[in-house]
Formats: structure tokens, sequence, C-alpha cells
């Protein structure tokens, strides 16, 4: 019997399965498919990763533009899918699953009502700096990072919907655009999904219902999962806690403010949201157990808030 199980071969699996093995737990995971090659591009803020994360792109010039262009004061980076992807030899890969003192489904989010949905595609640029969002074209915005090796990547994103936007569509808007791709990148995943006991990664609701984001968040709760597994405590304590599962709460009901929200008034919000002091706005991104600064942010932000605006941050659907 091993000690741990991990269910799921993407970066959070693999991230929980690599942290397990360290703290020297015998460990498996069960991936069908292990040497498939991830696509999709992983971004994050530094300032959020475990030390030694491998990063493929660093930009430290990061900006978004809503009503005005701001610049944003955080390292962002795109995670190196390659090193990512690999396991210590310690770690067994199975085909099917196996008895285990603790089992863990990462097999991602399970479906959910409300969508983020984006198309990408991959430019050549040898430009450093990253744009988080660009809301001048309308109710979708882009997203512009850098890769490395000369390409950026371009994406055209909806970023809450119920359901979500077609992908055909963002398409469309993309192709508008007349940006000379070489491949194409297509996103799509649930903002709120339910929390699945016994999991890890999206499986367990660590997607930021408000942003998406969820990558960062299980590569820095791997090793304290592990560690809390190692020493015999329970592990559902370290991934949802009391303060996380309240942040949780705050971040649900922002999203239910956003799907209320038109094109105006979504330019009207991330013109406010990144007038916020820098500590507050990563406080409400990144502050996973932050129920202080998360609360400060949102509260700043209401008062900051046109009245037209304040009315769909506090009504409900």
């Amino acid at each position: 019997m091993y000690d741990v199980l991990v269910i799921g071969g993407g970066p959070g699996g693999r991230a929980l399965s690599r942290a397990c093995a360290q703290e020297g737990l015998s460990t498996a995971i069960v991936d069908r498919q292990p040497h498939r090659v991830w696509t999709a591009t992983y971004g994050a803020w530094a300032d959020e990763l475990p030390h030694g994360t491998p990063v493929a792109a660093t930009s430290t010039r990061v900006r978004a533009y809503a009503r005005e262009e701001h610049e944003i004061e955080r390292t962002y980076v795109v995670l190196d899918n390659a090193r990512l992807h690999e396991l210590p030899e310690t770690v067994t890969v199975l085909q099917r699953p196996a008895p285990a003192r603790h089992t863990f489904n990462a097999t991602g989010a399970r479906k959910g009502r409300a969508e983020q949905t984006a198309v990408g595609t991959v430019i050549e640029s040898d430009s450093t700096e990253a744009t988080l969002m660009d809301w001048r074209g309308g109710d979708t915005f882009l997203y512009t990072v850098p890769l490395g090796g000369n390409q950026v990547l371009v994406e055209e994103t909806c970023l809450a919907r119920r359901p979500g936007m077609p992908l055909a569509e963002l398409r469309e808007r993309l192709d508008a655009r007349q940006l000379p791709g070489v491949r194409e990148e297509r996103v799509r995943f649930p903002l709120d999904a339910p929390r699945q006991k016994n999991a890890f990664g999206a499986a367990a609701g660590f997607i930021h219902p408000a942003t998406g984001y969820s990558v960062a968040t299980s590569l820095a709760l791997a090793p304290r999962v592990a560690a809390a597994i190692k020493a015999g405590e329970d592990p559902w304590q370290v991934i949802w806690s009391r303060k996380a599962r309240a942040v949780h709460a705050l971040r649900r009901f922002g999203l239910e403010s956003l799907l209320r929200m038109d094109a105006e008034q979504t330019r009207d919000f991330f013109e406010v949201f990144f007038r916020l002091p820098p500590e507050l706005q990563r406080a409400y991104l990144s502050g996973r157990e932050d129920l202080a600064g998360t609360t400060a942010a949102m509260l700043a932000l209401f008062r900051a808030a046109p009245a037209r605006l304040r009315v769909k941050l506090v009504l409900r659907a």
C-alpha cells in the first residue's frame, strides 16, 4: 500500500506527487498518458510561487487597460511546462488506481455553470512586457504574455459568463485583430465548480472564481499538504482552512458581481480596481487565506466605485 496516491497527471497532481516523494512518502500517480506534452500556457505572479519553481519567461513590466493604462507593480511569469512535468524516480506512475493511505483526485474541475473561455494565437515577437488585461475592445479583453524564444501569446478572453462565450465567437474576434499567429490555443474551464472532497488542484476548487487562476495555488500548497501527511495531520485542513473557505466565499460573491456587469460597467470596475493600492490588489488576486486583506480590498473598491457600479456590486441576481 502506498502512502499517497494521486489520480491525475496535470500540474497540480504532479506537484503534489513530487512534494510527497520529497517528504519520503511512498507515492504513486495515475497518469494514463504520462508522456503527453502540455500545450496550455500557465501564467502566475512570481511572488505566489515557491522558491525554485521553473519559469520559461519573466515580465517585470506588466500593464492593464480599463479606461486608462495602469502599470502593475508585480512580476509576472510563464511556467516551464517541460520541467513542471518531471517526476522523481521515486514516484511510481500507474495506469489505474491502487490502495493508498491517502488518495487525492487531481483530475481537474467538474463542470460549472459560469466559465472563462479564451482563444489565443502565438506570434513572433521579442517583447518581454505583459498585458494582463486590455478592455478597450468591448466585453472581452486581450491578454498578452511573452513565452520566451521570441514568441508571445495573445488571447481574446471572456473573463466570466454563464454559460461561457463560445470559442468560435472568440476566434472571430481574435481573427479581426489580424495577428499573424503560428499556432492556436483554446481555453475553457468553470469558475464556479464545486469543491470535491479528497481532491487537489482544480478538482478541489482551487480556481479563483473571479480570475480563473489555480496552478500557482497548487504549486504553493503541495509542499504544505505533503508535510501535513508526513506529520500525521489532516491534509484537508491545509487544503481548505477556515480562512481559505471564507475568502473563497467572498471571491464567489465577486464573481456574481462580474456576471451582472455589461461591458461599460466591467471597464468601470477594473478602472477602480487597478487604482487601488498595490497591497489591496495583491490581497484580492492572491491572498487565498488573507481574509482581512480581501475584505479591505472589496470595501475599498466599493467606496471608490461610481454609484452606477455600486448597484451591481451589492445586488444579487
